[in-house]
């Protein structure tokens, strides 16, 4: 969660305690804001920046003052042509007392810019999920080392032989560094002066060979023949390993029994499921199919907010969806995720034809499936630690017993979303698709 942290010192006649409390005022504001933009923003707006104006009211430190409205106060003013005692002053901007349009002064709204993480924070503190969960929610993508040039500083084992060697060549070549043959053709003339009889002319030569030979090894140690500045190592870059692309299936009943609450808790189990598709995919689309009794492709805005009534029909869901992937998301190129929420109303023999649907279509497509019954809290107690219940989960739940890529809980309010994460984002074990 965002930490705010104030290190002024108190001046005179001012309270740390009135700066914690508006801190907390804040801070809550803050919350109520985003929770606000997210129920009303599109999902895709949720894992970015946000930035939230606060309301400057509110903002000032308390503090002690004249009630003008009690006790008895005598003032002599200077006499004036235009009021009389007991006249009330209007403030600047309202009445005939007020500044002219334009010029008046006014205090603008805080405004708060908010980075990815302190969504993410504010946001999964009010789902109640524990902190395991948001970080592997914030979690940054995979990056794998690429070469990337040269380095003079490394570790020794990336160490780079040929342009080390390259260095060393060119720098002895600029300082004249003596080469080996140079001191064995002095050495062996030395050694043919030496054996020749002993004379003046020969015994100069003789000083003057040895002299050189000194100077060229002395020269030649100064000079090393690879010095510390020669070494380069192997440099690398992490970059972002290229990830597969993701297609996220949004399956929704918006028939008559699916008011407000229902779809917001909907949205929040899809938002949920969004972040975390996002954060391990380069690309990530989003297919929204709402359904009564006939089911419909449609953009996020009549998914969550407009109205439809009609019978409930959930196979025509399963349909279209099979149907789109077949035109635009084939799955050896796809990874292919489904969330479905659903109040479990739907006719007992179509629950038998989901039933078929997903054995043999749905489930051998995807990588996860989902399924969210969102429920009343009064029946939270009856049906939360039961397989008995609606037509439509008796269905899911034999899909469930033969597929471990499919998921499902109820849902009766904003913190019984965890569970589905959890076993969301638990290693899945190694399963093999029917053939």
């Amino acid at each position: 969660m965002p930490i705010f942290i104030d290190r002024r010192l108190n001046p005179k006649d001012k309270s740390l305690g009135n700066r914690q409390r508006f801190l907390k005022r804040a801070r809550e504001e803050l919350k109520r804001s985003i929770r606000d933009q997210i129920r009303t923003g599109k999902i895709a707006d949720v894992d970015a920046e946000h930035a939230v104006s606060m309301p400057a009211r509110g903002t000032a430190e308390p503090s002690f003052g004249d009630a003008k409205d009690s006790g008895k106060r005598q003032h002599i003013l200077p006499g004036n042509k235009h009021f009389a005692p007991g006249d009330r002053v209007p403030k600047p901007g309202q009445g005939g007392g007020g500044s002219s349009p334009g010029k008046t002064v006014s205090e603008d709204d805080f405004r708060f810019v908010l980075s990815r993480e302190e969504v993410l924070d504010l946001f999964f503190e009010d789902l109640e999920l524990p902190d395991m969960v948001k970080l592997n929610l914030k979690e940054i993508l995979a990056f794998k080392p690429r070469r990337a040039g040269f380095a003079a500083t490394g570790a020794p084992t990336n160490i780079n032989v040929g342009r080390t060697m390259r260095n060393s060549h060119g720098r002895r070549i600029a300082l004249r560094r003596p080469k080996q043959g140079e001191l064995d053709a002095i050495a062996e003339e030395l050694a043919i002066l030496e054996a020749e009889p002993a004379s003046a002319a020969t015994h100069q030569r003789i000083t003057a060979l040895r002299e050189e030979l000194e100077r060229l090894e002395r020269r030649r140690k100064r000079i090393a023949y690879v010095d510390p500045v020669d070494i380069r190592f192997n440099r690398f870059d992490f970059r972002p390993v290229p990830n597969a692309n993701a297609v996220m299936f949004c399956l929704m009943d918006v028939s008559g029994s699916m008011g407000e609450r229902e779809k917001d808790l909907a949205k929040r189990f899809f938002v949920l499921l969004h972040l975390f598709l996002k954060r391990r995919y380069d690309r990530t689309e989003i297919v929204f199919i709402r359904h009564t009794h006939e089911a419909q492709e449609v953009d996020e805005e009549t998914f969550f907010y407009n109205t439809q009534s009609g019978g409930t029909v959930v196979s025509t869901a399963l349909e279209e969806m099979h149907r789109i992937i077949q035109q635009r998301y084939p799955s050896n190129e796809w990874n292919i995720y489904a969330a479905q929420a659903s109040d479990g109303d739907n006719f007992v023999t179509d629950s038998e034809r989901c039933i078929g649907l997903m054995d043999s279509q749905i489930m051998r497509l995807c990588q996860y499936f989902a399924y969210v019954e969102i429920i009343d809290e009064r029946e939270s107690h009856i049906f939360g630690t039961t397989d008995n219940g609606t037509s439509l989960w008796r269905a899911y739940n034999a899909v469930n017993q033969r597929w471990p890529n499919f998921q499902m809980s109820r849902i009766a309010n904003a913190a019984d979303i965890y569970p589905v994460f959890r076993q969301l984002f638990a290693r899945q074990p190694a399963f093999q698709k029917s053939a």
